[in-house]
C-alpha cells in the first residue's frame, strides 16, 4: 500500500468533489491547485486550495505540502459535480438544480459568481437535482435527476440546446466523446450514447449489461481512443466498454465492495485508471503494455509488488486479468493498488494531473499525493 506521501487535510465539511486546475499541456508543471466541492454541510462551499507556495502564511506547524486554502465562495445546494472550463473559471452542478460558472480571480485570490443557470433542472413543481456536468470550452452539458440533458455556452446567458425527455430515469454522469457526442450513464443501467449535431431527441445508441439493471455512477473516456469508456456503478464493478463494438461491456471487473462513486484514466497515461468508492478505498489500476515485462515491473519497481500483493483487497480483484480491451494487448495483466490508509467513510471523488493525486471524503478529509508512480 503506497500511503507514505498521501497528505491528509482535515477541511470540516464533508468533500463531494475535488479536481485539479489543468495546467498547459506544453509545460511539464505538476499541477498545484485544487478545487473542492462540499456536500450534505448547513453552509456547502466551493474551495480552491494550493500545494505549492503561493505566498499564503503557513501556520508553522503546518506539514511542508499540506494544501493551504486560497479563497472559497459559498454554494448553493450540495455540489454534485464540479469540472474547471479553463484555468480561471470552473463549473458546478448542484442539488438545487443550478449550473454556475465562479471565476478565480489570481490577483487577489478571489471566487466569484460569472454567470448561474437557477433551475436548469427541474420537476414541474420543484428543483431537480443536477448530477452532472462536462466541459470542453466554450460549451458545457449538464445532465440532471430530471432525466434532462441541457447545452450550453460558457460565453452565453441563454440554453443553447435541452433534451427534454432524453431518460425517463435519473442521469447520473456524463462525459464528451467527441466534440459533438457525449456520453451519459443512468440509475437502470444504461450507457447512451448522443450525438449533438442531430436535431432528434433520441440516443444515437444504447448500451447495457443484459438483464442487469444495476445503477451506474460514474463514467470516463479513455484519453487518446474515444471508443474506449469506463464505468462504475452501485455494485462496485468496473465496467470497460468499447462503443464501436456491439453493446456489452468489454470487461467487468469486481472492483469495490460497495458504489464506485467515480473513474478516471490517467489523463496522459491511460494505461492507469483509478477509482474510489462508498466503501472507503482509492485504487490504482495498472494494465501492462505488450512488451515482454510488465510496466509494472520495469523502471525498478518491482520491490513495490510484494507489498502490494500484501493488501489482499477484498473481491478478489488481485487477480490477473487482461488489459483494458484484451484484444489490443495480448500480454496484458492488471495491478491494483490501494491508495490510502485504510478508513471507513466514503471517498466520494478523486482527480489525477500528472504524479498529482487529489481525493476527497465523507470524514472531512482531503488527500493529496504528489508521487503516484504512472
Amino acid at each position: 500500500m503506497d500511503t507514505g506521501s498521501t497528505n491528509a487535510k482535515y477541511v470540516s465539511q464533508k468533500i463531494s468533489k475535488t479536481r485539479w486546475r489543468p495546467v498547459s499541456s506544453a509545460s511539464l508543471q505538476q499541477p498545484e491547485i485544487f478545487a473542492t466541492g462540499s456536500w450534505d454541510n448547513e453552509d456547502n462551499k466551493v474551495s480552491l486550495w494550493t500545494i505549492g507556495d503561493h505566498g499564503v502564511a503557513s501556520m508553522e506547524d503546518e506539514f511542508e505540502g499540506d494544501p493551504q486554502l486560497l479563497c472559497e465562495i459559498k454554494h448553493e445546494g450540495d455540489v454534485l459535480d464540479l469540472q474547471f472550463l479553463d484555468a480561471d473559471r470552473l463549473v458546478t452542478a448542484s442539488s438545487s438544480g443550478a449550473v454556475t460558472i465562479y471565476r478565480h480571480h489570481q490577483n487577489n485570490q478571489t471566487l466569484s459568481v460569472a454567470h448561474r443557470w437557477d433551475r436548469a433542472h427541474h420537476y414541474p413543481c420543484d428543483n431537480a437535482p443536477c448530477t452532472g456536468v462536462v466541459c470542453n470550452s466554450p460549451e458545457m452539458v449538464s445532465v440532471g435527476e430530471d432525466g434532462r440533458i441541457i447545452l450550453f455556452r460558457a460565453d452565453q446567458t441563454g440554453v443553447l440546446r435541452t433534451i427534454e425527455n432524453a431518460d425517463s430515469s435519473t442521469i447520473h454522469a456524463v462525459t464528451f466523446l467527441r466534440t459533438a457526442e457525449v456520453l451519459t450513464v443512468n440509475s437502470i443501467g444504461q450507457l447512451k450514447l448522443w450525438d449533438l449535431r442531430q436535431q432528434s431527441n433520441e440516443p444515437a445508441q444504447i448500451l447495457a449489461l443484459t438483464g442487469d439493471r444495476v445503477p451506474l455512477h460514474c463514467v470516463d473516456r479513455h484519453p487518446n481512443q474515444q471508443h474506449i469508456v469506463a464505468t462504475g456503478g452501485q455494485d462496485g464493478m468496473l465496467c470497460i466498454w468499447d462503443v464501436r463494438q456491439g453493446n456489452m461491456p468489454f470487461s467487468l471487473m469486481e472492483a469495490h465492495s460497495a458504489e464506485m462513486w467515480e473513474v478516471h484514466f490517467h489523463p496522459s497515461n491511460p494505461d492507469h485508471l483509478f477509482t474510489c468508492s462508498e466503501d472507503g478505498s482509492l485504487l490504482h489500476w495498472e494494465t501492462s503494455s505488450n512488451s515482454d515485462t510488465p510496466s509494472f515491473l520495469q523502471s525498478g519497481r518491482n520491490t513495490s509488488i510484494i507489498s502490494r500483493s500484501a493488501v489482499a483487497p477484498a473481491g478478489g480483484n488481485q487477480s490477473i486479468i487482461s488489459a483494458w480491451l484484451s484484444g489490443d494487448s495480448g500480454k496484458g495483466h492488471l495491478e491494483t493498488t490501494h491508495m490510502l490508509p485504510s478508513q471507513t467513510l466514503s471517498v466520494n471523488s478523486l482527480d489525477v494531473l500528472g504524479q498529482c493525486l487529489v481525493c476527497g471524503t465523507d470524514g472531512e478529509a482531503v488527500y493529496v499525493n504528489r508521487q503516484v508512480p504512472v
